[in-house]
């Protein structure tokens, strides 16, 4: 492997309890854990990938949703090269979609014109089918896949915390983008 490293700052947002820390547990460590503690302002993690040979280090920031962090959030955008905002597919968290806008209007203004993947988590906890069938339900694949068009998302990916569904492919089709953006 290269000495020569790249280094990237990814942030994960969305609303509380949709599977952020989860999601990096799994990508950086291949593990879960069940029992839910909110994460407080932000919780950071670092991990080195290999692309080309070329040694990638990431620096992963899990920012907090809750509205109570949102003056101590601005500040943790500062210097990120891309973002991963992630919602809920849990019949309980169907709202979660909902705030992807705001999530969305966030990062535009801090991050300006960043790469963002959106995953939508918690995948196991339904039918994928009734995702294609459902055309009237906003989390449909339908509504989904048009607002990742409309938003210019790197791509919409349907993930699991709990049994690593798409969640390493996910991470690494952001991680490939910022590599290449970083070497032209």
């Amino acid at each position: 492997m290269s000495e020569k490293a790249f280094g990237f700052k990814i942030i994960i947002i969305g609303a509380p309890a949709v599977g952020k820390t989860s999601l990096i547990r799994k990508y950086t460590t291949d593990s879960f854990q069940k029992s839910y503690i909110s994460t407080l302002g932000a919780q950071f993690s670092k991990y080195e990938e290999e692309i080309d040979g070329e040694k990638v280090e990431l620096f992963i920031w899990d920012i907090a949703g809750q509205d109570s962090f949102n003056v101590m959030r601005q500040k943790f955008y500062t210097g990120s090269s891309g973002a991963i905002v992630v919602f809920s597919h849990a019949p309980e968290q169907t709202t979660s979609f909902n705030l992807v806008d705001k999530w969305l209007n966030e990062l535009r203004e801090h991050c300006g014109n960043i790469p963002i993947a959106l995953f939508g988590n918690k995948i196991d906890l339904i039918d994928e089918n009734d995702l294609t069938l459902n055309k009237d339900k906003a989390t449909s694949d339908y509504n989904v896949g048009k607002y990742v068009i409309d938003n210019r998302f790197l791509g919409y990916f349907k993930t699991s915390a709990l049994t690593g569904q798409c969640v390493i492919e996910a991470f690494q089709v952001l991680v490939r983008k910022l590599y290449l953006k970083a070497k032209m």
